[in-house]
């Protein structure tokens, strides 16, 4: 990765360990990995649809969510200096209170191993809940098929960012869950680069080249290792939800920008 790491400060606050680094920019492709698929946000107006399809709706996607996410409408994303934007804003749409958008690589782009880096900015405030995660694209049923977050951010919990599997031996729902924490500063100031390496043996989750969380296939079975099938990527912005409304949605913090500088996916070495 072309990243420059000049200082890495970690201090404790309150007995908990807070992650900075600075001068964490990556503006070019790795030159030594075989880049197979990119999004560099270049231009304006709408995001490139050879590259990203739309999820539509306002049913909460199983977590209650309050937003309805629209299609092709600049107002939710669009390409703006150099980043995507995913923008949620508190406004009406059919029978929801805020709109924002969900943007996935479904039947564009799959794939099947490889290395996944993700530079953005997260949006701040009580009720946001952006994520980058990826399913499968022959998803029959959930969990059983397997998901991957590879970064998670409710905004009541501020600088907290989560990394996370679902299969159907080890999910949220029957208390299994298989998860980790990386606190990180001025994670809604700066752009940090997320970052997820899928193997057959395993999948490690970094930001800013810091690793935080394996996930290692030892049993061998479906149940628990559903990841060996293409998966495509998945950039959203929720706003509420069982997890991220938890304590509730300021409306005064509205419209929040999720901001993409890039998405890029390397063939493992």
């Amino acid at each position: 990765m072309n990243i420059k790491l000049q200082h890495i400060i970690a201090v404790f606050t309150g007995g908990v360990l807070f992650f900075s680094v600075l001068n964490c920019a990556s503006n070019k492709p790795d030159s030594e990995r075989k880049l197979i698929w990119s999004d560099e946000f270049n231009g304006k107006g709408l995001p490139d649809s050879t590259k990203w399809n739309y999820d539509v709706g306002g049913d909460g996607y199983g977590n209650n969510e309050a937003q309805f996410y629209t299609k092709n409408r600049l107002e939710n994303a669009r390409l703006e200096n150099g980043n995507l934007v995913i923008e949620a804003r508190k406004e009406n749409w059919e029978k929801s209170k805020y709109t924002s958008a969900r943007l996935l690589t479904k039947g564009k782009f799959s794939f099947q191993y490889g290395t996944v880096e993700v530079r953005a900015k997260l949006p701040k405030g009580r009720g946001t809940w952006p994520a980058i995660w990826m399913m499968s694209e022959n998803m029959k049923k959930w969990p059983d098929d397997g998901e991957l977050d590879i970064m998670e951010h409710v905004g009541f919990n501020q600088g907290y960012v989560h990394a996370s599997v679902h299969t159907k031996k080890y999910n949220h729902i029957i208390g299994t869950q298989k998860t980790d924490t990386l606190t990180v500063k001025e994670v809604s100031e700066k752009f940090h680069v997320y970052k997820a390496d899928w193997t057959p043996e395993k999948i490690d989750i970094y930001i800013d080249d810091q690793k935080f969380f394996t996930y290692e296939n030892k049993e061998k079975t479906y149940e628990a290792w559903p990841f060996d099938q293409p998966y495509f990527i998945i950039l959203n912005l929720a706003v509420g939800g069982f997890w991220g409304g938890k304590e509730g949605i300021d409306d005064h913090i509205f419209p929040q920008k999720y901001e993409i500088d890039y998405v890029r996916v390397y063939e493992n070495k």
